[in-house]
């Protein structure tokens, strides 16, 4: 960018890189950042850096952890039979903050896409079906999200457990709370009809 001095327009591009950050965000946090006492910046790199050094994956869900085992999986009273199948660990942090489910986690790591070249031996159905096979799980939820990746994952994932006489259940998707049925499309309202129960 014009009239930006190299140190901040690298700054610049290391922030673009981010999700979510485009180049106007990143040239407003490049800048205020510059603002900021030396300490400070140090401080905020140092986080970032130790942060990033000390999180690993939980040995048994593939959840974000500092230690073996994250601390859903160190919950005994978690252990309920029920697995909930995620793409990756914010889906976790996302399925928590509704404070209902009570049971444990699988994250994946992605979920299948030929045309990216990702299958099966790519994400983490091998230890998914490991961790069934020692008779304690009753139920697993597939809550992938309702694309068609998320999909595809989901009904495979469904084929290979369903014979292990294991209930297999997948997340209802359709109108979200508060919006209009006239701006809903076809697929959406599709998936809340087939989604619908008994009041």
């Amino acid at each position: 960018m014009a009239g930006m001095i190299e140190p901040i327009q690298r700054m610049v591009n290391a922030l673009s890189s981010l999700p979510g950050i485009g180049a106007k965000s990143a040239q407003r946090l490049a800048y205020h950042i510059v603002s900021l006492p030396q300490d400070e910046v140090r401080e905020l790199a140092a986080a970032l850096w130790q942060g990033r050094k000390a999180i690993r994956y939980c040995a048994v869900c593939g959840n974000y952890t500092a230690g073996e085992r994250c601390d859903i999986c160190e919950q005994e009273e978690r252990h309920n039979g029920q697995i909930c199948v995620v793409r990756d660990p914010r889906d976790v942090a996302a399925m928590e903050r509704m404070h209902e489910y009570r049971g444990l986690y699988h994250v994946l790591h992605g979920t299948l896409s030929p045309m990216d070249g990702v299958g099966p031996d790519d994400i983490r159905i091998r230890e998914l079906l490991a961790r069934l096979q020692d008779g304690t799980v009753t139920e697993v939820i597939l809550a992938t999200n309702p694309d068609i990746e998320g999909e595809a994952t989901a009904t495979y994932i469904a084929r290979l457990i369903k014979p292990l006489g294991i209930r297999v259940t997948r997340i209802a998707h359709g109108v979200p709370v508060g919006a209009d049925l006239e701006y809903a499309d076809e697929v959406t309202l599709s998936k809340a009809m087939e989604g619908r129960r008994e009041i």
